[in-house]
């Protein structure tokens, strides 16, 4: 623990304390013989990919997980990394490699309720109120959740199944077995009918991409198989929506630049109150030049920095991620905090069209106030 974290820390009362440090992603680790390799795009064309990657990695004794060609172009591949070093010594179009590392869900900290019984009234959440959300119908909008899948039956909901998919080999397929993905769609879109939340672009379908698992871990390779999914699938005018993250990573970063060209991306800045810079995919927000991708920093109830969010010069948005009500796996409800429930504030204004500032937060320590965007 660095002395800015440890002071922030020490001022912190019991309560704020244990929901920081709940809401911190375990620390992210390398996934051992598994790599992400990219190929030069000037060397290798994109219907190439998938044959090249195969011959490549059965001729160093591999086997291909994922392939890339709607991003980065390149593929993800079971090998030693002797082998990949082999491999990529006798292949000159391979631009890189990197070792695939864990990705984590970013802010659990909590409880959620199960669903059964009469559902509650509909209310407005305080974060939903605060960026004054809730009022415009979306049912024709979409938004993508690359996260923990997503209550398949929830009736506050307005989930997508045709176009949903699971890439972590789940049995469950993408439903949500953690809870992390259902409150994300909630925040975005949860439905105006009556019972339980309404979100920020009520009624929005939401399409589960799921990248993590039952723990609300998932590996990089996975991730960025989501976002292939996305560009692939994804139209002008929609939103992703990625509350999730870890340590720096060339290809996610890349990946998540190349699919903003077809949407929007809004993407959490992190929970380990550090510089946003030092995580991906945080920091593609802050290296792009492209009016795409937004990441996004956690604002409390009076409008001052999050305890626990990540900072840094180029965030332009600081959005309500503490307490934050939505809805959860199972037909529930939750309670969460974090820069994951912060993020998806910004997905739903983006689609309701472009967001304005609403004042700027309080507590920043980089001396760059982050706007609270509203509609």
């Amino acid at each position: 623990m660095n002395n800015r974290v440890a002071g922030r820390v020490a001022a912190m009362s019991g309560a704020a304390l244990a929901m920081a440090l709940a809401a911190t992603p375990a620390h992210a680790e390398k996934i051992a013989n598994s790599y992400i390799c990219v190929f030069k795009k000037d060397r290798v064309a994109k219907d190439e990919v998938s044959g090249r990657a195969n011959a490549m990695a059965r001729a160093h004794g591999g086997a291909v997980k994922f392939v890339y060609k709607n991003t980065i172009r390149g593929f993800a591949a079971n090998m030693s990394e002797q082998a990949v070093t082999a491999m990529r010594r006798a292949n000159p179009t391979i631009a890189y490699c990197e070792q695939d590392q864990v990705a984590n869900a970013i802010g659990v900290a909590g409880k959620g309720k199960p669903g059964g019984g009469t559902a509650p009234a509909q209310f407005t959440p305080w974060g939903v109120g605060r960026v004054f959300g809730g009022t415009i119908d979306s049912s024709t909008k979409t938004a993508w959740i690359i996260d923990s899948g997503i209550d398949p039956t929830h009736p506050d909901l307005n989930v997508d199944p045709g176009r949903s998919k699971d890439f972590t080999g789940s049995r469950s397929g993408w439903k949500d077995e953690n809870g992390h993905g259902s409150h994300v769609a909630g925040t975005v879109g949860a439905k105006d009918n009556e019972i339980g939340v309404i979100g920020v672009a009520p009624n929005a379908k939401v399409v589960a991409v799921r990248v993590l698992d039952r723990r609300g871990s998932g590996s990089y390779s996975g991730v960025i198989a989501g976002v292939e999914y996305v560009a692939a699938n994804g139209k002008s005018g929609e939103v992703a929506n990625m509350s999730l993250g870890g340590p720096v990573s060339q290809a996610l970063d890349d990946a998540v630049l190349a699919a903003a060209s077809v949407v929007k991306f809004a993407l959490a800045a992190g929970n380990e109150t550090d510089d946003y810079h030092n995580h991906s995919p945080a920091r593609a927000g802050g290296v792009s030049a492209s009016d795409n991708v937004f990441t996004v920093s956690a604002s409390t109830k009076t409008d001052s920095l999050a305890s626990f969010s990540n900072f840094g010069t180029g965030i332009a948005w600081a959005e309500p991620g503490v307490q934050v009500e939505s809805t959860y796996k199972d037909g529930g409800y939750a309670t969460l905090s974090g820069t994951s429930m912060a993020s998806p504030h910004l997905a739903g204004l983006m689609l309701l069209g472009t967001v304005t500032s609403g004042g700027t937060i309080s507590g920043d320590p980089d001396g760059e106030p982050d706007k609270i965007g509203v509609k």
